[in-house]
């Protein structure tokens, strides 16, 4: 929608009078750098040009009323009970958001929030992460005018807020890579993130012809959060077993390949040693896409993708084969530079990076082979790299 759309979607729903006015926050890609946050690693974001957009009119009598423009229900929350509201089936973030926040002194405000979010559901885009992050902005924005502070508000601390609504109120567990990359996102850069301390640097991202595709297996992902919770136990595994030589070692993702082969032998495990090798070999490829993208070598970062999803399927087995399907379609497709999972894996998406004229054939092609082989069809985006968390005006 348009911001004049979504007004009057706004007034069709809570009526005439009053200011509206709009937040905003992007869903992400991580292109590469694939379950190593976890493992004291670098992750390599990107703001979507797609996500969240909410308006927003005031209100003085200390209710929250929320909306979703694809959703027939209409959700009511009493600032003054805001702990009451974890179990909602949609509106729970926003909940959950707006009581972390009061709960750090923030003054929460009444208002009418209209969402309209632009992003797939389930399919691995963050777009829970873009409606905590417009949501926590709007409530930061409406407090910081009550209380007369004129600085800006500080994303990063929307990011934190964010994560700690979803970990602690909602109990989904998650890292604050989607919350970030939603909250910090700048156009046509990616982020480079480590993830532990938030030490991050935008890096240019120069398309030069290519398209970000992004293709949805459709599946539902049954078994990432039971294979997670796997791979962070194999993965400190792996870590105690290096301890023995390398009693200083934190992370993984301490190790450079080079010192890891060394050390190799302590892992006697065979699966373990797998997961490590893909842990550290990944964290390698995330710092040489950096590089490579320094000098604008955009064929040198392709080939970093199509081997972290190598390594995702062969190493640290968290693909399936609607995902692999996906990626081996798309690398038959002449213009296709790269393409790997993204995400937790177990279905969800695929990034590929895609020459602009191929982009239709690459869309036709793929789907059509994705659906003989798996019986379902999968969806496919375009999409460009955005900002992230901010206000909008008409």
């Amino acid at each position: 929608m348009t911001l004049n759309e979504l007004k009057k979607a706004f007034t069709c729903t809570y009526g005439d009078g009053g200011t509206v006015r709009f937040f905003a926050s992007p869903g992400r890609v991580n292109l590469i750098g694939e379950h190593i946050d976890y493992n004291g690693g670098f992750v390599f974001p990107a703001a979507l040009t797609q996500g969240t957009v909410i308006a927003l009119r005031e209100r003085t009598d200390g209710i929250i009323r929320l909306k979703a423009t694809d959703l027939d229900e209409l959700v009511t929350l009493d600032i003054r009970n805001l702990s009451d509201y974890k179990n909602l089936k949609w509106g729970n973030y926003q909940a959950g958001v707006a009581y972390v926040m009061q709960q750090d002194g923030f003054a929460i405000s009444g208002c009418d929030m209209l969402f309209d979010d632009t992003l797939p559901h389930g399919g691995g885009l963050s777009s829970s992460a873009g409606i905590e992050v417009a949501a926590a902005l709007a409530f930061a924005t409406l407090s910081n005018e009550k209380k007369g502070i004129t600085a800006p508000v500080d994303m990063i601390e929307m990011a934190r807020y964010s994560q700690k609504a979803e970990n602690e109120y909602v109990g989904v567990s998650c890292g604050i890579m989607d919350q970030f990359a939603s909250a910090m996102g700048k156009k046509d850069c990616a982020i480079l993130l480590k993830c532990d301390t938030l030490e991050f640097k935008h890096i240019p991202l120069d398309m030069k012809g290519y398209s970000i595709v992004i293709s949805n297996t459709n599946k539902k992902r049954s078994l990432a959060d039971s294979k997670y919770n796997e791979r962070c136990e194999e993965c400190a595994k792996g870590l105690s077993m290096l301890q023995a030589e390398l009693a200083d070692l934190k992370f993984l993702c301490e190790l450079t390949p080079e010192v890891f082969e060394k050390h190799a032998r302590l892992i006697t495990d065979e699966t373990v040693l797998k997961r490590v090798r893909h842990v550290v070999n990944e964290n390698a490829r995330v710092l040489k896409s950096v590089n490579v993208l320094a000098k604008g070598d955009l064929i040198a970062f392709g080939a970093l993708m199509n081997a972290s999803h190598d390594s995702l399927r062969d190493d640290y087995a968290v693909t399936g084969i609607e995902l692999d399907t996906l990626v081996k379609e798309a690398r038959k497709i002449d213009g296709t530079i790269g393409s790997r999972m993204t995400g937790a894996g177990f279905g969800g998406c695929t990034v590929s990076l895609v020459k602009d004229e191929a982009v239709d054939s690459f869309m036709e092609k793929v789907g059509a082979a994705y659906t003989e082989k798996i019986g379902y069809a999968p969806s496919f985006y375009r999409f460009g790299i955005g900002d992230g968390g901010r206000e909008l005006f008409e």
